[in-house]
């Protein structure tokens, strides 16, 4: 950077990133903060001065952070635990007392733990802390009456923990004995210690002598006085602080305190754990705290205040912002560090700082916007494009956003130290999302996984235990490696790529096929992957894709599947891979599209003629559903007929709907005869169930909707017995409203992760059903007519008029329930649903008009007339028994 430019007000900056220097870094705060406390002029009831005594080390995730807060704690407690690259501290170890403490939620951590974990550690001294211990023993007796603190910390593993404490008990007890024999009230040690700090804030109150040791505390008595609570606890902090400072000044000892997984304790708008740990901070002024966590800490910034206690770079001056053109990563006076990959803000602030000129960044803020977007955190991107950035300056050209892609130099920067099999490796993962080390391994075509194995121990292989596939490379390498020009002798040719392709996608047929895992997220992952990898290599053969496509529509999940755009973005459909990922995104995305973009979509796919004709009945089938709900009602039925006709895998579902579809057109006993042929591949239980419940029958539709739900659970069909569940809930809520409760609450647990829209509204409308009769449902109506609009769900507008027509009939509103009648005859004026406005007159035992066309009931028109009134009189006798 010095020689980039022969303009010499350009100023460089350099920010260390290496754990060497981090850890120079806390030896440097740490030496600092001892001289400090070491001054003569150190007041630990200092409440008013800046606080010096809090380093901070953030980073992305998965770059070692508790790592490096590991490393510390064992520097910190003895030499031997102190890697070899470290330099020795001048000041002699055994004056420091680490504890770390891990703030993750999977450590089950809250703030008790968290005090308690620091008095044991103090517990080492073999001393009591009588003003703590006072305060600790009421707020235990007050918080946990009749549990033993020694049972709680065995419980909760930190007799474990810490060696010491088996003596905390004791020293408790030991704190309380001394006051009790200071206040001669011997007999209130077993007991109560409420009596014993009444007296004790007395005799404080009152300056007797007798208390001469716990005199000096000045705030001892106030806390006392207060409700034992978490608040209290907070402040009680102070205590511990001023009970180490009065330790002779040849025993002190200095806390130095790791908050590990700061992150956790809660989120940028909720502070309150974050609030009581800055308390601890704060009011022990005598203690050094290293705090690792995701992100800077923001205790220096004046937004907050209010939500913490104290904020401000005067309060804070180490935690402060850094100023362009300022050294600001060197020296004790700085404490926030780096560990790894930068985040966006230490980004933008890395490349404010790197280049300045009269001390303000060179880099204009759009531009560190863009560069900081494609570097995902890496600093030596940030170099590579700060470079960059001089190289077209001298130019005499403006730099661009473009101008800033994938640098060649990051792909034989990771390649230099790396084995030729490791290079096959890394080069080969680069096509895939995520993956294991068996996976790695199938990709690159290597019969052993010991370059995998090496490869996935190297800093730029990200790693997630929770994921489906652990390990994932840093987003700026994968993208130099596969779209930065290679200049690497051993680089790959666009066959040797297309090969790699190739293997991997056979690699994630077999992870899904007969890896150690057989389920739908696994299902999930290769197909994402396996898609991508087709369409972007124009892979012919789409193979394992084809049964894995029918899989995931089988369940009506709907989870997304359309893979990143590269290089395809906006594209005509060209291949095979291309109609598939056309074909799965429409139906993924349906339920959050109007029908008729998923019609128009599914039309060009079909249009394209690029399926095999064993897919090309999916995008024919699945247009038809979509014609049918936004009530192109015979384009639907050939549709469902011509994908009957192919006796394909989708028959059984194309068969259900012309069963259905028969059922819509009011003719009854031909879906009856339909359904009872179907099977379970072709739904007859739901079938059935939508047939009787029309019939004015919701409980024998309710049998079978349970029984379909049943098989669907049989088969591991959630999407399948949520819809089912939903349309149970439907028939229940006719007949009994409190059993419906039930019923939706099931359907909302079976829909919670899923993406159904129309089960969803479903479920919408039995809670509606469910609540007829009461006055307040006209917004809940509106919110739904909005919502089908909006999603193209045309079909179900008829059946949400069937729940308001059986509210109304319920209140006898004849006025309101005559304009859903018109309502409803103008929504099935072409045959469709035409049933419906039948049934609203059946509700309210109207008389049919005299040109009425009826349809073909399973039983006679006059008892399906009795039995909708009946569900009528019904509601209306329980309503009137429970006002």
């Amino acid at each position: 950077m010095l020689f980039g430019a022969n303009d010499r007000s350009v100023a460089a900056e350099e920010a260390f990133t290496n754990r060497q220097a981090q850890w120079q870094a806390v030896v440097a705060s740490l030496t600092d903060h001892l001289h400090r406390v070491a001054s003569p002029s150190f007041d630990v009831e200092d409440f008013a001065s800046p606080r010096h005594n809090v380093l901070v080390a953030h980073g992305v995730g998965g770059i070692g952070k508790s790592t490096f807060s590991r490393k510390i704690e064992a520097s910190l407690g003895h030499s031997e635990g102190r890697p070899a690259q470290w330099a020795e501290p001048a000041w002699p170890i055994e004056k420091l007392l680490p504890v770390r403490i891990d703030l993750a939620r999977s450590t089950g951590i809250d703030f008790e733990r968290v005090v308690l974990s620091i008095r044991l550690a103090v517990a080492a001294l073999g001393r009591p802390m009588p003003a703590f211990d006072l305060a600790l023993r009421r707020h235990w007796e007050r918080n946990h009456p009749g549990e033993p603190l020694e049972e709680y910390l065995r419980r909760g593993g930190l007799f474990s923990r810490f060696s010491n404490a088996v003596n905390l008990p004791s020293q408790l007890q030991s704190s309380l004995a001394d006051v009790a024999q200071a206040l001669a009230m011997p007999g209130t040690v077993g007991g109560a210690v409420g009596h014993l700090t009444t007296a004790l804030v007395g005799a404080l109150r009152e300056r007797r002598q007798t208390v001469r040791a716990l005199a000096g505390c000045s705030r001892l008595a106030d806390i006392l006085e207060a409700e034992p609570d978490l608040e209290t606890l907070s402040f009680a902090a102070h205590l511990l602080a001023w009970d180490l400072h009065q330790l002779p000044a040849d025993q002190r000892i200095t806390p130095v305190v790791l908050f590990d997984s700061f992150e956790e304790v809660g989120t940028r708008t909720h502070r309150d754990f974050e609030r009581l740990l800055q308390r601890i901070v704060w009011l022990m002024p005598n203690a050094f705290f290293v705090i690792t966590g995701r992100d800077r800490l923001q205790w220096a910034e004046e937004g907050l205040h209010g939500q913490l206690d104290w904020t401000g770079p005067t309060a804070w001056p180490g935690l402060a912002g850094h100023v362009p053109g300022a050294r600001a990563h060197h020296g004790p006076e700085v404490r926030q560090i780096l560990v790894g990959d930068f985040s966006p803000a230490d980004c933008d602030d890395h490349l404010a700082r790197r280049l300045a000129t009269n001390g303000q960044p060179l880099i204009e803020p759009d531009l560190r916007a863009a560069i900081t977007a494609r570097s995902h955190g890496l600093p030596l991107y940030l170099d590579l494009a700060t470079m960059r950035f001089l190289e077209i300056r001298r130019s005499g050209r403006i730099p661009q956003p473009e101008d800033f892609g994938d640098f060649p130099a990051l792909i034989s920067r990771t390649l230099s130290d790396l084995t030729s099999d490791e290079r096959h490796v890394l080069r080969s993962v680069s096509l895939l999302d995520a993956f294991s080390v068996s996976l790695a391994t199938q990709v690159a075509g290597l019969t052993h996984d010991a370059a995998a194995l090496r490869l996935t121990e190297r800093p730029f292989i990200r790693e997630d235990q929770t994921g489906l596939w652990p390990f994932h490379l840093h987003q700026v390498v994968r993208s130099a490696i596969r779209n930065a020009e290679d200049h690497t002798d051993d680089r790959w040719s666009e066959q040797d790529w297309h090969r790699a392709a190739t293997r991997a996608l056979t690699a994630l047929g077999q992870e899904w096929a007969h890896g150690p895992r057989r389920d739908r997220t696994v299902l999930i992952g290769a197909l994402r992957q396996g898609l991508r990898l087709a369409r972007d290599f124009n892979l012919d053969d789409l193979g394992w894709l084809t049964d894995a496509a029918f899989s995931y529509i089988s369940d009506s999940v709907w989870e997304p599947l359309d893979p990143p755009a590269h290089g395809h973005h906006g594209a005509a459909l060209s291949t095979p891979a291309d109609a598939l990922v056309e074909t799965l995104s429409a139906l993924a995305r349906r339920q959050r599209e109007h029908r008729a973009r998923t019609v128009e979509r599914l039309t060009a796919v079909i249009d394209s003629g690029l399926l095999p004709a064993e897919l090309h009945e999916m995008p024919v089938y699945y247009r038809a559903k979509a014609l049918r709900d936004i009530g192109r009602d015979e384009d639907s039925r050939r549709g469902y007929q011509q994908v009957a006709d192919t006796g394909g895998r989708l028959a059984p579902a194309a068969r259900r709907g012309l069963a259905q579809a028969a059922r819509l057109a009011g003719d009854f006993p031909t879906s009856l005869a339909a359904a009872q042929q179907l099977g379970w591949e072709g739904r007859h239980q739901r079938v059935l169930g939508d047939l009787y419940w029309v019939q004015g029958e919701p409980e024998r539709a309710a049998e079978a909707y349970l029984a379909g739900r049943l098989e669907a659970e049989q088969h591991a069909k959630s999407g399948e017995a949520a819809h089912n569940q939903a349309m149970r809930a439907v028939a229940v809520a006719f007949t009994d409203p409190r059993q419906a409760d039930d019923e939706l609450d099931l359907a909302q647990q079976l829909l919670a992760n899923l993406d159904l829209r129309a089960t969803t509204i479903n479920a919408a409308i039995a809670s509606l059903i469910r609540d007829a009769g009461n006055p307040t449902l006209d917004d809940r109506v509106r919110v739904l007519r909005t919502e089908l609009d909006a999603a193209g769900l045309a079909s179900m507008t008829p059946t949400l008029d069937v729940a308001v027509a059986f509210h109304q009939a319920v209140q006898g509103d004849r006025e309101a329930l005559t304009a859903t009648i018109a309502r409803l005859r103008a929504q099935t004026s072409n045959g469709t649903y035409a049933y419906y406005t039948d049934i609203a007159h059946f509700m309210a035992d109207l008389p049919l008009p005299d040109d009425h066309t009826p349809p073909r009931w399973l039983d006679s028109e006059t008892a399906t007339r009795a039995r909708w009134r009946a569900l009528v009189t019904a509601r209306r006798d329980l309503l009137d028994t429970t006002r």
